[in-house]
């Protein structure tokens, strides 16, 4: 546990800039070896371009998208002509799998902070799916650029009550907290009034509190006000959110929590159908 919390420590005091650089010298072999043999997908970025979980070969990353868009469908009663929001949409992994479920009258909006990802997404996908839009939006994260723009100060570029579903994966664990309560009110003023949101994130509880700190993988040791961060010098690394925090920031939005499923992050898989924690929220009405 040591060992691997010092590497993690190590990484991050790295810059964005020479954590992309790193990511793509470390798999440049197998992503040449990939396009010699072709054995790549023409949606699915090359393992040095994939700057958010894991980096898979493209049937494990297409997988990936499948799981989520499941994940989607059961939890949240994704439509195929809803007109959905990403948020944190990344270099793809869900957009990919939503071009096979999502008609040509829903619409789908995405909008990232590296813009990496967004350029491969508008050469890749919205080439052949004109319904489809990715927004860059070079907002400051510690990990992942060095722009400007503050999310808490950040509007979202959206009508008003526009959007059937809003959803985002590993975004909220990459945030500040004051971040993600800006980003609550932009939700609720962007969804629909029947609509309804899923997002994930690492929580706790009174009970669970202590395992947040000695986790193998994810170690959140530097307590704050209903919140723990795994780094000081990175804040948006990880962050971990007391359950009870999470309902009051979102009550305080007009939101209400409607289930949280517990992922496996914190140990026992049995019966857990992600790896980080479930939050289905909708605006009151």
């Amino acid at each position: 546990m040591i060992k691997k919390n010092a590497l993690r420590t190590l990484w991050y005091s790295l810059s964005s800039n020479q954590r992309f650089l790193i990511r793509k010298l470390y798999y440049f072999p197998v992503d040449f070896y990939d396009r010699l043999t072709g054995n790549y997908h023409k949606y699915v970025p090359p393992r040095g371009y994939i700057y958010t979980g894991s980096p898979a070969n493209y049937e494990d990353y297409i997988d990936q998208g499948k799981h989520q868009l499941g994940l989607l469908k059961s939890e949240i009663d994704l439509k195929p002509n809803d007109c959905v929001l990403d948020v944190g949409s990344g270099i793809g992994r869900t957009a990919i799998a939503l071009t096979t479920y999502l008609d040509t009258s829903a619409r789908y909006e995405g909008f990232d902070v590296v813009e990496l990802g967004v350029e491969w997404c508008d050469s890749k996908i919205k080439k052949d799916f004109p319904n489809f839009n990715f927004k860059y939006i070079p907002l400051f994260n510690d990990l992942y650029n060095n722009a400007n723009l503050k999310a808490k100060e950040f509007i979202f570029p959206y009508e008003k009550n526009y959007f059937d579903k809003i959803f985002s994966f590993s975004v909220f664990t990459h945030m500040q907290i004051d971040e993600i309560q800006k980003y609550f009110s932009e939700i609720q003023k962007v969804l629909k009034p029947n609509g309804i949101a899923f997002s994930t994130f690492f929580l706790y509880d009174d009970t669970t509190e202590n395992q947040t700190q000695i986790n193998k993988e994810f170690t959140f040791s530097k307590k704050k006000d209903g919140y723990s961060l795994m780094s000081d010098k990175v804040k948006s690394a990880n962050i971990a959110i007391h359950k009870d925090k999470l309902k009051t920031m979102l009550e305080f939005e007009n939101l209400t929590l409607v289930k949280i499923i517990d992922g496996f992050w914190k140990g026992n898989q049995e019966n857990k159908i992600e790896y980080q924690d479930i939050v289905i929220f909708k605006k009151k009405s």
